[in-house]
């Protein structure tokens, strides 16, 4: 594939999540559309959103309920585009969610492989294809970034990487829709930083892209080292996300985490 053939389907799966057109995301003007449930959306968006702002660069799309349609427009309006996704503006936003018992939860950056620079790495380890029959027994804390426990029915393909026949690191592909795979990552403490991240992570992509799918890599913009993981590994940043949640799930996360 090349570049512009991926970001076209990026453009097109990030439409059927939010209820658009491909080009409404390379338009100059904001795109504010009614959030709707799609068969065709990527499996983990819980549809319809209430406040949902996606932006290539260009511009923002925001995807919202109805009675959060007017707050979500001035805040867009009044902003630029990138400071719409930072502080200190994201909390003239913020507390207007309030307003509605709402809080902004979700804030995330994509990656998508730049062709020209995507290339196999040698690894110091031996690395294994492995299938769903293959890591059925691998959904344990340390490879929770790789795989997903609750949706393991689209966990499709992975690659291992062992030191004398212990697995030490592994990168799975989640189908999270019909035409991209998202990449997750998980290397042991003792095994980081030995280049052994990005390895896995561009062995995966060319078996994603073996299959006909587009490898996509999702990171928190706090999170350096999987950011800086995406870029070692031949991804460049393609879109911003960011989504509110009902103050309630925003509270039950905090316990959870803490």
């Amino acid at each position: 594939m090349t570049n512009q053939e991926i970001l076209k389907i990026a453009l097109e799966q990030s439409a059927l999540d939010c209820n658009c057109s491909p080009e409404d995301f390379l338009s100059e003007e904001h795109v504010i559309t009614e959030s709707k449930k799609c068969e065709k959306a990527r499996v983990y968006l819980p549809l319809p959103l209430e406040c949902d702002l996606v932006s290539y660069g260009n511009n923002i799309v925001a995807q919202v309920s109805e009675r959060l349609r007017d707050t979500v427009s001035s805040y867009i309006h009044t902003y630029s585009t990138a400071h719409c996704f930072e502080t200190p503006n994201l909390q003239v936003l913020n507390e207007e969610l309030k307003k509605f018992h709402m809080g902004v939860c979700f804030m995330a950056e994509y990656f998508l492989p730049d062709m020209t620079k995507l290339e196999k790495q040698s690894c110091p380890y031996e690395l294994k294809v492995l299938h769903p029959k293959d890591f059925a027994g691998l959904y344990k804390p340390q490879w929770s970034n790789a795989l997903c426990e609750r949706r393991k029915d689209k966990d499709v393909i992975g690659v291992g990487a062992y030191d004398k026949g212990t697995l030490i690191g592994f990168a799975g592909a989640s189908a999270d829709c019909e035409t991209m795979y998202q990449i997750g990552i998980d290397v042991l403490p003792s095994y980081r930083k030995k280049g052994v991240a990005s390895c896995l992570t561009t062995a995966l992509s060319f078996e994603i892209l073996n299959l006909g799918k587009v490898p996509f890599y999702c990171a928190a913009w706090s999170n350096i080292p999987s950011v800086r993981n995406a870029i070692k590994s031949g991804f460049r940043p393609a879109w911003v996300e960011l989504s509110a949640r009902n103050l309630q799930v925003i509270e039950k996360m905090n316990q959870e985490e803490g």
